[in-house]
């Protein structure tokens, strides 16, 4: 598949739902020339995109490159400051974020290659199922659009909710709830902060590696998203149309998806971050639209 075929299909397969839009990054930087020996990339500050990026920099420089990454915590200027040439990748998201991100700011920013997969769940400190959620019980989800519904359609498979017919998860939230006969009520929290919201909320969705974190498993979940459902939830490198054809591309890829990094991933967190080295995002752009 053509890579700058990415946003036609984009959007072919939704529609924009609005972002505020940002006006410049204003980070530090310049996409580097594509014939010199340095390759800039942002990354955010979590360990499974600092550590293997630490991996990748002493890996590139035994081969006579240069990695370059600058750590952010926020998730807008990423894909604001490759488009706009600051940077020649980034390293922060996964693909139904990018995907409506795109759609949203009528960007082109691809994807080029899948690190890590980030399954969620939905987790209780106070119950072992989520028929035991009394009426009323207070559940936490993550605010953010790409990662808010997820909870919700866990929650409509165990018969606890009701939703609209049609609506992609990155496009479910209250609004599209139709049922709701246990008047479960929704708090909504910063997806950085869920682990810590857990103790105070009957039930929460959480991030595989926020569980791991503070001591919880899969096993340990009232209810975990299935292989095929997780599909859009992987983290990805990106950048655009360009430099996905250039050496600096490759070599990135061969870095991020080094023996020393799937190493790393099997050691952290015994190893419950899954990495679909094997699977071409752009092969699976349908599966992030019906997400």
């Amino acid at each position: 598949m053509e890579r700058r075929n990415f946003l036609k299909l984009a959007l072919a397969g939704a529609g924009a739902a609005s972002l505020t839009a940002a006006t410049g990054c204003g980070l530090t930087g310049g996409a580097s020339a594509s014939d010199d020996k340095t390759i800039k990339i942002i990354v955010t500050e979590s360990a499974p995109y600092q550590e293997p990026t630490k991996i990748a920099v002493e890996l590139l420089k035994a081969k006579g490159w240069t990695l370059e990454p600058t750590y952010v915590t926020d998730i807008v200027q990423p894909n604001l400051a490759v488009s706009n040439g600051e940077f020649d990748a980034n390293y922060f998201q996964h693909g139904a974020y990018l995907q409506q991100f795109n759609v949203d700011q009528k960007l082109e920013v691809q994807p080029l290659f899948y690190v890590y997969g980030s399954p969620g769940g939905i987790w209780s400190e106070r119950y072992s199922s989520l028929q035991e959620l009394p009426d009323g019980a207070r559940i936490a989800l993550p605010v953010d659009p790409s990662n808010n519904g997820r909870a919700l359609l866990l929650l409509r498979d165990a018969g606890l909710l009701e939703l609209k017919d049609g609506v992609g998860v990155i496009h479910t939230s209250q609004e599209t709830i139709t049922a709701n006969p246990k008047n479960l009520t929704f708090v909504e929290v910063d997806q950085q902060s869920l682990s810590k919201t857990l103790p105070d909320v009957d039930a929460g969705f959480l991030f595989v590696r926020l569980a791991a974190e503070i001591g919880l498993s899969p096993d340990d979940a009232l209810a975990f998203e299935k292989e095929a459902d997780q599909i859009p939830f992987r983290c990805v490198v990106a950048g655009t149309a360009e430099f996905a054809e250039t050496e600096k591309a490759k070599v990135l890829k061969e870095a991020y998806q080094s023996p020393e990094v799937k190493e790393w991933f099997a050691g952290y967190m015994d190893g419950v971050l899954p990495t679909p080295w094997d699977a071409d995002p752009l092969e699976e752009l349908d599966s992030w639209w019906q997400a």
